[in-house]
């Protein structure tokens, strides 16, 4: 099966392997001109502005910029301005190499120029907002960067909220993400490193760490994994985590992704990686481990006392929002001696209208608030919030009325939707909604003892998963006792050290990355 597949995917991928080949400019500006026109099609946003320069206006020029790519004030004032305006002394005696460098150390204003010689090198250029300079008879063009398109400012998270902390967030410019975590951290050991991914899209990676503190066997397996992509597009960050993550087929999480500048700096001063893509507000964060979905910023920002409080009630909320269904489904059905007498009698008489068993009771209603969920987020946000609110109240009133479902499944159902709500990784949180109806069968099934099962499988399969190497239980299994201090319990910062297996051992490195993708790069 595996075989075809890659056959297809390879078959339905459109090749690009001749457009990537080097191809040298024209000397002739007209020839250039002609192919650009070729390329990007005779009604394309292109502006060319032909000009001569120097003090006897015999040097012909070119500007070639995309119209919204660039900022039109930069493009007049440090680039057309500064060579129309120019009374250097050129003719047409002068040398290349002296007319290209007076160009891109003098006459031009602009804080980063540079010199191309290549075709797909130009192309691309003028798509990221550049401006070109040509210059007639010469196979080089001068590139200044004046890119100045729309962008949305830094606003307060949306998905990762906190009542103590800071209130920006990432937006979708590679180079303000990138500035917010620079103005964290004021080191010179902060690096910074950059890729293009996607054949088609062409979109600017980086990944940052720490020098001296990140294991540089994980930096190399994360650049090692990105390079690794072969695909046509990346649009977002999740189209890189498919293929950079150790096990595909798992419902936990392997990545950190998050939107907010300060969980991003931590994380860079406890040894991790952070990627970031440009085009998107969430970041990348390599490894991850199962505890430290639970781990919210605003942890750090609380006394200790209080965070701690809040940890191990989001670990217990995960609890709730996996098993809540299937105890009562267990109990139910098999185990009804467990439970207290009257209580036992206030369901049997609850349920005594009910035609469905416990576990068609609690898989109507586990389907029917996950609808609710969906369509609340897809509503348009003024009504969304009210709907599904509403929606549940209604729907579950009416199924009690109408004897479908009896007042305890509401009950639990409620808890367990509410439950869910309360943790702060949404990744997480989905596994285990996922998880929720595994154990909900495994109850119907033989109750307890099937649940016991089950969950045996699942800590086996937590304990199997990596993430970059590190261990997903880490640092329960493998048990380390220095690092307990920031596992379910928050010490004090007087105890707190960084975590070891982040900065020693050996990253493992990963043998199975996907290396073709889809034509969506997903």
């Amino acid at each position: 099966m595996s075989f075809y597949w890659k056959r297809y995917r390879k078959k339905n991928q459109y090749d690009y392997t001749d457009e990537k080949q080097n191809v040298s400019l024209h000397k002739d500006i007209s020839k250039n001109i002609s192919k650009l026109a070729d390329e990007f099609g005779e009604n394309s946003e292109i502006i060319i502005r032909e000009f001569n320069m120097g003090r006897q206006k015999n040097i012909k020029v070119v500007s070639i910029y995309m119209d919204g790519l660039v900022d039109q004030t930069f493009v007049n004032k440090f680039i057309m301005e500064s060579l129309m305006l120019d009374k250097a002394d050129h003719d047409e005696h002068s040398s290349k190499e002296a007319v290209l460098n007076y160009i891109r150390m003098n006459a031009l204003t602009l804080s980063n120029v540079k010199v191309i010689n290549d075709w797909e090198e130009l192309v691309l250029s003028i798509l990221s907002g550049h401006t070109l300079i040509m210059i007639d008879g010469w196979d080089e063009v001068i590139s200044g960067e004046t890119e100045g398109w729309e962008e949305r400012p830094v606003s307060e998270p949306t998905s990762q909220t906190v009542i103590r902390g800071p209130k920006d967030a990432f937006t979708e410019s590679l180079k303000v993400n990138v500035t917010m975590i620079r103005k964290r951290i004021k080191n010179a050991n902060l690096k910074l490193e950059t890729i293009q991914m996607g054949k088609v899209s062409r979109t600017k990676i980086a990944y940052m760490y720490i020098q001296g503190i990140a294991k540089q066997e994980l930096v190399r397996e994360v650049e090692s994994r990105l390079r690794k992509i072969d695909t046509d597009s990346i649009l977002e960050s999740g189209n890189i985590e498919e293929y950079i993550q150790d096990d595909t087929l798992t419902p936990f999480p392997q990545l950190i992704n998050s939107e907010r500048p300060d969980a991003a700096v931590g994380n860079l001063l406890e040894g991790r990686v952070v990627i970031l893509i440009n085009g998107t507000p969430f970041v990348l964060i390599a490894p991850a481990t199962f505890f430290h979905f639970f781990q919210s910023p605003e942890d750090y920002y609380q006394r200790a006392d209080i965070s701690t409080l809040l940890r191990l009630l989001r670990f217990f909320v995960f609890f709730i929002s996996m098993f809540a269904p299937s105890i009562y489904i267990a109990l139910i059905t098999y185990h009804q001696e467990m439970l207290p007498f009257p209580l036992l009698i206030n369901i049997a008489a609850q349920r005594e209208t009910v035609p469905f068993p416990a576990f068609f009771e609690a898989l109507l209603m586990e389907i029917t608030f996950e609808i609710l969920r969906e369509a609340g987020v897809r509503m348009p946000r003024a009504v969304g919030q009210a709907v599904s609110i509403v929606g549940a109240i209604v729907i579950g009133e009416a199924a009690v009325q109408a004897g479908f479902i009896s007042p305890a499944m509401v009950i639990v159902v409620a808890i367990t939707a509410i439950s869910s709500f309360a943790i702060p990784s949404f990744n997480i949180a989905i596994s285990a909604r996922i998880l929720r109806f595994t154990l909900m069968i495994s109850a119907a099934i033989a109750g307890f003892y099937g649940m016991t099962l089950m969950f045996i499988l699942i800590v086996g399969h937590l304990n199997s998963l990596r993430s970059f190497g590190i261990p997903y239980l880490q640092p329960l299994a493998p048990f380390n006792l220095s690092d307990q201090k920031d596992t379910f319990i928050r010490l004090p910062k007087v105890f707190n050290r960084r975590k070891k297996l982040l900065t020693t051992g050996k990253i493992e490195s990963q043998n199975n990355v996907n290396k073709a993708g889809d034509s969506n790069g997903k």
